[in-house]
């Protein structure tokens, strides 16, 4: 069995294992711990990973999985591909970085990251200017922070991530159904729960 691995991200230290397949197919997910954070893992083969839907798409539901799993925990996401060629250099990371990751998952603690799109009709009759507004201020107030993403297309009109409080998902999740009321002639994607992506800035390297 190989001894390289992949990390998904940081939590705060537990002896966890999960039977589910990360990147590449392979499992368990487990923990490798120092001192008071434990990074998530699964082994991997080669530490240049490609970057396949596949792959991205386990990324994504191993951080969901151990956020949701039991009574749901704090993760700080690692951005994708970070593979490192043992327990000892991951742990090094892990020395490297305890403020920033500690600094991290105290600005997360009890968050999840929520995401929004709204996509304009065919005919135009919407545009940015009509919505962004509106949708924005509506949005931040059941959250606690907004991030804007790329509007990669001319019809789409708002992208925009949310960190919000565990416990106020539902206030949220309202605030959506009455964006779909509001504006019927616009398509409203709600997606999420994630891990923060948008509202971490942790630099590490794969090794």
């Amino acid at each position: 069995m190989s001894s390289h691995l992949y990390a998904y991200g940081v939590i705060e230290a537990e002896d966890l294992e999960l039977d589910i397949e990360g990147v590449e197919g392979e499992s368990p997910v487990q923990t490798v711990t120092f001192r008071t954070l434990s990074a998530v893992v699964t082994p991997i083969d080669d530490v240049d990973v490609e970057r396949t839907d596949e792959n991205t798409r386990a990324h994504d539901e191993v951080l969901r999985e151990v956020m949701m799993e039991g009574e749901g925990r704090t993760v700080v996401p690692m951005q994708y591909g970070m593979a490192f060629k043992s327990a000892r250099t991951l742990k090094s990371v892990m020395r490297g970085g305890r403020r920033a990751f500690r600094k991290a998952l105290m600005d997360v603690d009890g968050k999840v990251e929520l995401g929004v799109k709204l996509v304009g009709p065919d005919d135009e009759s919407l545009t940015r200017e009509d919505v962004t507004a509106d949708v924005s201020e509506r949005l931040v107030a059941v959250s606690d922070q907004e991030a804007e993403n790329d509007l990669y297309s001319e019809r789409l009109l708002f992208n925009r991530s949310y960190l919000v409080d565990r416990d106020a998902q539902e206030a949220f999740g309202e605030a959506v159904s009455e964006l779909e009321d509001d504006y019927p002639d616009a398509t409203v994607q709600y997606t999420g729960p994630w891990a923060p992506y948008n509202f971490v800035d942790v630099e590490i390297e794969a090794q």
